[in-house]
């Protein structure tokens, strides 16, 4: 259990820390319908993405590529990313350090 509050993140997603240190973070985002976006950015801190469950669009640099339940992979610091929900469902990031401005 976690006591990080629920934080909307646009239409459809939700953002919930559920561990953090300094170090290291685990955030999980919650899109509640197809078409919800993660919206293109980048950021200094290296991330891994886990596919908990639903299927997304994510955008990789210069590559898309589609991933489902079991899929994972990690986006190196100031790469652009972002997706687009094409199932609900759960993303788990790791992010180290952490995104103090997630706190």
């Amino acid at each position: 259990m976690t006591d990080f509050p629920v934080i909307s993140t646009g239409e459809n997603v939700t953002r919930q820390v559920l561990s953090d240190h300094p170090e290291m973070m685990v955030v999980a985002f919650r899109f509640g319908a197809a078409g919800a976006i993660g919206g293109l950015h980048k950021h200094p801190h290296v991330q891994s993405t886990y596919v908990e469950k639903g299927r997304f669009r994510f955008t990789l640099g210069d590559e898309e590529r589609v991933v489902g339940p079991g899929d994972s992979f990690v986006i190196p610091s100031e790469m652009t990313h972002g997706c687009v929900c094409l199932e609900p469902g759960t993303l788990v990031d790791c992010f180290t350090p952490r995104r103090d401005d997630f706190l």
